[in-house]
């Protein structure tokens, strides 16, 4: 009985979710958008990003799959800004150690043109890639648009923007 009970809870809780037009925008406290994460199961890294993510305040559906290949066509991640995961924030592309503080102001700014955000490789000190005793990379996020428009959105060494 008490299964029961608690399936019907946890459906009645589903269904109270908002919907937005790209499906299910769930939303934290602070009002920030479902985060949802394509990953490899065996990316120690990647656990990292969605870690720092869920720190910051998303909500993440953390979807472990054998490639995220797919969704990255499917999220029009261009081949050429490739790192190790792939997500969708908001209506945004995500691709690799993209810092929480870039993708707040992605959504708050919401730039003409842009369709996601992408940190390529894997730079030391990044989201998710932070090594004890290692001094932090410099790196650029890079906004992408639908065609081959990049320019840089930030700056950052480590986690921190310069």
């Amino acid at each position: 009985m008490t299964t029961i009970l608690d399936r019907r809870w946890f459906l009645a809780g589903l269904a109270a979710m908002p919907i937005g037009a790209g499906g299910t925008t769930a939303r934290a406290q602070g009002g920030l958008p479902l985060l949802t994460v394509w990953r490899d199961a065996n990316c120690g890294c990647c656990g990292g990003w969605v870690a720092h993510m869920r720190a910051a305040g998303f909500p993440v559906q953390d979807n472990i799959v054998p490639s995220p290949a797919p969704a990255r066509r499917m999220l029009g991640i261009p081949a050429n800004l490739l790192s190790c995961h792939a997500a969708q924030v908001g209506g945004f592309a995500l691709e690799g150690h993209v810092p929480a503080l870039a993708v707040r102001r992605l959504l708050a700014q919401r730039p003409a043109g842009v369709r996601g955000l992408a940190v390529p490789d894997m730079p030391l000190g990044s989201p998710g890639m932070e090594v004890p005793g290692q001094a932090p990379d410099t790196y650029d996020v890079i906004a992408f648009d639908r065609g081959r428009g990049r320019s840089t959105f930030m700056r950052f060494r480590g986690d921190a923007p310069i």
